[in-house]
C-alpha cells in the first residue's frame, strides 16, 4: 500500500469562521454572551435579524409547469407524431400504445424530478426539534428553530446538536459524526482548539448540527444556526448540482431526431417521386407514404425500451437493490467506476478485536461481529497476562452483548461490544465475572485524559483498578509489564513499533493495565490512577473487517474492467489497509482530503485516475471527484449513507444509497437503495444493468432491420414501378402482430455468460454501433430479397395476387420468428440446445403470431378484411425454410465478425 500525496505543499485553507482553532473564550465574546447564556430579550432580536434556525425552502416550480416541461423532448415529439401516423391510418392500438408510454414518462419524470427537492427537505427534517439553552442564567426547553447564534447550549447523550457548537466545556463526550464523515466509530471530543487546517472529522472541539451525543456531556456556544451550519452549507452545495441525463436518455433523444427527420425526408421524397413519376392519384400516394412512415418508424420502440427497464428494475429489486428512476437501470450496466463508502458497504461496520498483544507475544482472534464465537491463535497456550487483559477488557467497560432473534447485538459502544465478545471469546462468562467483580467507582473516558478506568472488589474482598485507553496514554501511566506472573521494565520502543504495526493493518489500537487498590478505597481520582503504579496487561487491535462477499465482488469489479475508489472520512492508515485486504488494486495509493485541496480541477483528473482510496474527505472533495473522474469520459456510480454524501450521489451518474444506515437525505439524493447495504449487491446490479443495455440493444437490432425490410420493399416498388407486394394494411397487420408479441420477448432475456468478463462502454459509445447499422443494412436486403422472390415465385405459379401478398405476408413473419433466435444471443452462436429451445416468453409469443398469421391466412372474415388468400402446404414449408436459411445466413455472418473483429468492435 502506498500513500500519494500531491507534488505541490498542501495550502492552509482555514475556514472564514473556524472556531475550532479558537479558544472557547474566543467565541464567547465575540458573539457578546456570557457563561450564563444570553439575555433573553437579546434572543428574540438576534432572531428576528438571523431568522430561525432551519434550512431555506428552495424554490418550488408549479406542478402543472412540471408535468408539462415533461413533454418537450425531441423524443416525446418522435413518439407523437409516429402516433399521429399509426391514428390516420386507424392503427388504433398502436396509437394507443404510444400515448400511453408517453403519459406514463411524463408521470414517472414528474414524480422523480421533484427528488432533489425532497432531499433539501430531508436535510431540514435532521434539525433537532428541541434543546435546552441557557438564557439568563435559567434552563429553557425551546423550538430547535429558535436558537440564535451566542445561544448557550447544554447537551447529553442521546441528543441530536441542534446548531454549530462550540465546545466550552465537556465530560466523557463522544460524538457520532457519522452523517457528515462516514466514521463509523464515536468521535472524541473535548474544549481545545485544533489546528486551523484540521478537516472536518478532525475538529474535536465543535459539535455539529444534525450529529448525535453518544456519551457524555457537553456545553457549548451556538456559532452557526440554519444555512450558515455544516449541514446548511452541504445543502446549498447539493442545491447546485444538476441532476445528470443518463446515457441511454441522450442516446435514444439524439437517434429519435435523426431518425424523425430521415423519416419524414424520405416519406415526401417517396410522396414526391409517386405522384411525379409514377402517376399515383396524391390521396393514394399519401396513403402508401403514411404507410411506409409506419413502417419505418419502430413506433413501439420507446414502449418496449421502458418495459425492459421496468423487468430489470424487478431483477434488480429481487436482488436487493430498488431503483428509484428507470434509466438508472441502464447506466448501472455502463458503470466503469463505482466510489464507495467504506463502513458498512465495505466493511461489515461490526467492530471485532483482532489481535492480542501481550509481553508473551501476540494472540489473533478469529470470528467477526458480535458473535462470541472463535478462536485464539497463540504460540503459547496460557498467557496469564493476556488473561487478566480478558478480565479487565470485561470489567472495564459499560458495554453489553445480547442474543435477539438468532443476531448478536451491542448494547452501548460498538467498541466496548467488541471487548465483551473477545472477553467471552477468551472464556469469561459475563454474568459471572460481573457478579464476582462487582464495580465500586470508575471514571468516565475523557477526551482530555484519554483513558477509563473502574474500580472493583472481587473475591476474597481484594480491591482492584482496571484500566483502558489510548496506548501511548496507558503505556506512560505504566511502571512495569506484566508477563508470566511477574513483572519486568516496559521497552516503549518494542511497544511503539507494535502498536504502529496493528495501526498499518487497518486496527484501532486500546492499551489495559491494572493495580491494586487498598480495601478501603472507595473513591477513585485522576492522581491516584496516574500515579498509583499500574501494570501494562498489553494491547489490543481492534478492526471492522471486510465483508467476504466484497472482496468477491471487487475481484468482479475488476474482471469486468470497472476501477472501484474507496472514499471515506475516516483516517488514511485504516482506509488504506482495509483497501488492501480488499485487494482494490494491485498496488493501491491513497491520499487524505487535505491533498485534494492542494491541486487544480484539471490535476485532480489525472489523480483521480491512478489512486484508489481519498480518505478524511469533506463533502466538496466527494463532489470534486465525482466530477473529475466524469471528466475523464467515466460513468460514476457512487455510494453513500450520510448527509455528507448527499451532493455527491446526486452529482453521480448513479447515486446509490445504503437503505439500513442511509440518512433520508442520501437517499432522496440517490438512483438506487441497497437494501442490505452490501457492495456485492451492488456489482449484481451492474450484471442486471448490463443485461438490460444488452436486452435494447437486441430489441433495436431485431426491430429495425424487420422495419427496414418492409419499407424498402415499398420503396423498390414504387421506384421502379412495381406491384407493392404488400398492401398499407397489410403492412399494418404485420407490425401489430409482431410488435405487441415478438418485439417485447427480448426484454426478458436473462444475462449472457460473458455479461461480466467484458469492459464497460464508453460514455459516447452510439446506441447505433457501425455493427448494429451494417446488420440493419443487411438484414433489410434479405429481408427484401426474401419477400420478392417468394412474390415472384407465386405469381410465376399462378396463385393469383391476394396468395401472392398472403405468402409475403407469413413469409415476413417467418424471417422475424427466425431472426429473433439469432439476436437472442449477441456474443456467442444461438446454434445450440438453449438458443433452440427459447425461453417461456419467447415460445408463448411464437405461439400467439403462429395462431394470427393462421386466421389470417385461412379464416374467412380475414380475408375480406386484409385481402388474404389460403395458401397450400407445400408453399408453408417454402417459407419455413426460407426462415431457415436466413438464420443460418446471419449466424455465418456472426461467426465470421467473430474471428475478424475485436469483441468490443464485433458485438450489436
Amino acid at each position: 500500500m502506498r500513500t500519494a500525496r500531491a507534488d505541490r505543499p498542501v495550502r492552509n485553507q482555514p475556514l472564514e469562521n473556524a472556531w475550532y482553532a479558537e479558544p472557547p473564550d474566543a467565541a464567547i465574546e465575540a458573539f457578546a454572551t456570557q457563561a450564563d447564556g444570553l439575555d433573553p430579550a437579546e434572543a428574540s432580536r438576534r432572531l428576528a435579524s438571523h431568522g430561525p434556525n432551519e434550512l431555506p425552502a428552495p424554490p418550488r416550480v408549479h406542478p402543472l409547469l412540471r408535468f408539462l416541461g415533461q413533454f418537450n423532448s425531441s423524443l416525446i415529439y418522435f413518439l407523437l407524431l409516429a402516433a399521429v401516423a399509426a391514428a390516420m391510418l386507424g392503427h388504433v392500438i398502436d396509437a394507443t400504445v404510444i400515448v400511453a408510454a408517453v403519459l406514463i414518462n411524463a408521470i414517472v419524470g414528474y414524480v422523480q424530478e421533484g427528488r432533489a427537492e425532497r432531499a433539501l427537505d430531508a436535510i431540514r427534517d435532521m434539525i433537532a426539534p428541541h434543546a435546552v439553552v441557557l438564557r439568563g442564567g435559567e434552563r429553557h426547553s425551546v423550538d430547535a428553530r429558535e436558537i440564535v447564534p451566542g445561544d448557550i447550549v447544554a447537551l447529553e447523550a442521546g441528543d441530536k446538536v441542534p446548531a454549530d457548537l462550540r465546545i466550552i466545556r465537556a465530560r466523557g463526550l463522544l460524538a457520532d459524526e457519522a452523517i457528515l464523515t462516514g466514521e463509523s466509530v464515536a468521535v472524541e471530543k473535548q474544549e481545545r482548539q485544533v489546528a486551523a487546517d484540521a478537516p472536518l472529522g478532525d475538529r474535536f472541539s465543535m459539535l455539529y448540527s444534525g450529529t448525535l451525543v453518544a456519551t457524555g456531556q457537553v456545553i457549548g456556544v451556538a456559532v452557526a444556526t440554519g444555512a450558515q451550519t455544516e449541514i446548511g452549507r452541504i445543502s446549498a452545495l447539493l442545491s447546485r448540482v444538476s441532476a445528470l441525463t443518463t446515457p441511454l436518455l441522450k442516446q435514444i433523444d439524439h437517434f429519435g431526431r435523426l431518425f424523425t427527420w430521415f423519416a419524414m425526408s424520405m416519406a415526401a421524397a417517396v410522396f414526391a417521386f409517386a405522384v411525379l413519376f409514377r402517376g399515383y392519384a396524391w390521396v393514394d400516394a399519401l396513403l402508401v407514404v403514411v404507410a411506409l412512415a409506419v413502417g419505418a418508424i419502430p413506433e413501439g420502440l420507446p414502449a418496449v425500451i421502458t418495459i425492459t427497464l421496468a423487468i430489470g428494475v424487478q431483477r434488480m429489486a429481487a436482488r436487493n437493490a430498488v431503483v428509484r428512476r428507470l434509466p438508472a437501470v441502464e447506466t448501472l450496466g455502463a458503470t466503469s467506476v463505482i466510489c464507495s463508502d467504506k463502513t458498512g458497504t465495505l466493511t461489515r461496520n461490526e467492530m471485532t478485536a483482532r489481535r492480542v498483544t501481550t509481553a508473551s507475544g501476540e494472540t489473533l482472534v478469529t470470528g467477526s461481529g458480535y458473535a462470541p464465537d472463535g478462536v485464539l491463535e497463540s504460540g503459547s497456550p496460557t498467557d496469564q497476562a493476556r488473561d487478566r487483559l480478558f478480565l479487565a477488557a470485561h470489567l472495564c467497560n459499560d458495554a453489553d452483548v445480547v442474543e435477539r432473534d438468532g443476531q448478536w447485538q451491542v448494547v452501548g459502544d460498538p467498541m466496548e461490544g467488541a471487548l465483551a465478545t473477545l472477553a467471552a471469546k477468551g472464556g469469561l462468562h459475563a454474568a459471572t465475572i460481573r457478579e464476582q467483580w462487582s464495580r465500586i467507582d470508575e471514571i468516565p473516558f475523557d477526551a482530555r485524559h484519554r483513558f477509563m478506568a473502574t474500580l472493583h472488589e472481587g473475591p476474597g474482598g481484594q480491591r482492584r483498578v482496571f484500566v483502558k485507553g489510548a496506548p501511548e496514554r496507558v503505556i506512560g501511566m505504566c511502571r512495569a509489564l506484566a508477563r508470566d506472573g511477574s513483572e519486568t521494565a516496559i521497552d516503549t520502543d518494542d511497544w511503539n513499533a507494535r502498536i504502529a504495526h496493528a495501526a498499518s493493518q487497518g486496527e484501532r489500537v486500546l492499551a489495559f493495565a491494572e493495580m491494586p487498590a487498598r480495601p478501603d478505597t472507595e473513591r477513585l481520582s485522576f492522581e491516584a490512577v496516574q500515579n498509583g503504579g499500574l501494570i501494562l496487561l498489553g494491547t489490543v487491535g481492534l478492526i471492522d473487517p471486510p465483508r467476504q462477499e466484497a472482496v468477491e465482488a471487487i475481484a468482479a469489479c475488476r474482471s469486468a474492467g470497472i476501477a472501484v475508489k474507496m472514499i471515506t472520512g475516516d483516517h488514511v492508515g485504516t482506509a488504506a489497509a482495509i483497501a488492501g485486504q480488499l485487494a482494490i488494486a494491485d498496488d493501491p495509493m491513497a491520499i487524505e482530503g487535505r491533498d485534494i485541496d492542494a491541486v487544480s480541477d484539471e490535476e485532480l483528473r489525472e489523480i483521480a485516475g491512478r489512486v484508489s482510496v481519498f480518505a478524511r474527505t469533506t463533502p466538496e472533495h466527494k463532489l470534486r471527484i465525482v466530477r473529475a473522474l466524469q471528466a475523464e469520459g467515466h460513468i460514476v456510480a457512487m455510494t453513500g449513507d450520510g448527509v455528507n454524501d448527499a451532493p455527491a450521489l446526486k452529482q453521480a451518474d448513479v447515486g446509490v444509497a445504503m437503505g439500513r444506515k442511509g440518512t433520508e437525505a442520501a437517499k432522496e439524493a440517490a438512483e438506487m437503495v441497497l437494501v442490505d447495504d452490501n457492495f456485492a449487491t451492488i456489482v449484481a446490479a451492474v450484471q442486471e444493468g448490463r443485461t438490460v443495455y444488452d436486452n435494447i440493444r437486441k430489441v433495436i437490432a431485431w426491430t429495425l432491420p424487420t422495419n427496414g425490410g418492409e419499407t424498402l420493399c415499398v420503396i423498390l416498388a414504387i421506384t421502379f414501378g412495381l406491384t407493392l407486394p404488400m398492401t398499407p394494411v397489410q403492412i399494418l397487420w404485420v407490425n401489430l402482430v409482431t410488435e405487441v408479441t415478438l418485439g417485447l420477448v427480448l426484454a426478458f432475456e436473462r444475462s449472457e455468460p460473458s455479461v461480466m468478463r467484458r469492459p464497460p462502454r464508453r460514455r459516447d459509445e452510439p446506441i447505433l454501433s457501425r455493427f448494429l447499422v451494417w446488420r440493419v443494412v443487411l438484414v433489410s436486403l434479405l429481408f427484401t430479397a426474401g419477400v420478392f422472390f417468394v412474390y415472384e415465385y407465386a405469381m410465376r405459379h399462378g396463385l393469383g395476387e391476394d396468395a401472392a401478398r398472403t405468402m409475403v405476408v407469413n413469409t415476413l413473419v417467418v424471417m422475424e420468428i427466425f431472426y429473433l433466435f439469432n439476436v437472442r444471443y449477441l456474443h456467442t452462436t444461438s446454434f445450440s440446445l438453449i438458443g433452440a429451445m427459447g425461453t417461456p416468453a419467447v415460445l408463448g409469443a411464437i405461439a400467439a403470431v403462429a395462431a394470427l398469421q393462421l386466421a389470417f391466412t385461412y379464416a374467412p372474415f380475414m380475408h375480406s378484411l386484409f385481402g388474404s388468400a389460403p395458401i397450400a402446404f407445400a408453399d408453408g414449408l417454402l417459407i419455413v425454410g426460407i426462415g431457415v436459411v436466413l438464420m443460418v445466413v446471419l449466424e455465418a455472418e456472426k461467426a465470421a465478425m467473430r474471428r475478424l473483429m475485436p469483441p468490443a468492435a464485433a458485438a450489436f
